[in-house]
């Protein structure tokens, strides 16, 4: 049986974790994820924690394993690729930029 690796928190990263989870004005996923590595130093297994914060085991175990090998940075970045991809390529954009801004159309005005 596989077990969850062990959550070692120092007394700066435990002080910055409970204001980062308690905090009304960050981001709500700071704090959720925050919470996550909370319980898990706490010694509670990805389906405890899952069930308490409401959340699935997998987004458990994503956030206890990226602040055991990237610290608060783990916590604080999105992994890169995330989000919605761009509709149109930066060369499209920049040409209707330029067209829009600094052409003047045939045989008209702005």
């Amino acid at each position: 049986m596989r077990t969850a690796p062990r959550v070692e928190l120092n007394t700066e990263d435990k002080d910055w974790l409970e204001r980062v989870s308690r905090s009304r004005i960050g981001s709500v996923r700071l704090s959720e994820r925050a919470r996550i590595v909370l319980l898990a130093a706490d010694g509670q297994t990805h389906r405890e924690i899952g069930l308490r914060l409401g959340i699935t085991e997998e987004k458990a175990a994503r956030w206890r394993g990226r602040f055991i090998d990237q610290g608060r940075i783990g916590l604080e970045q999105d992994a890169p690729g995330r989000g919605r991809k761009p509709t149109y390529p930066p060369e499209i954009v920049s040409m209707v930029v330029r067209r829009t801004t600094r052409q003047k159309p045939e045989a008209a005005t702005h």
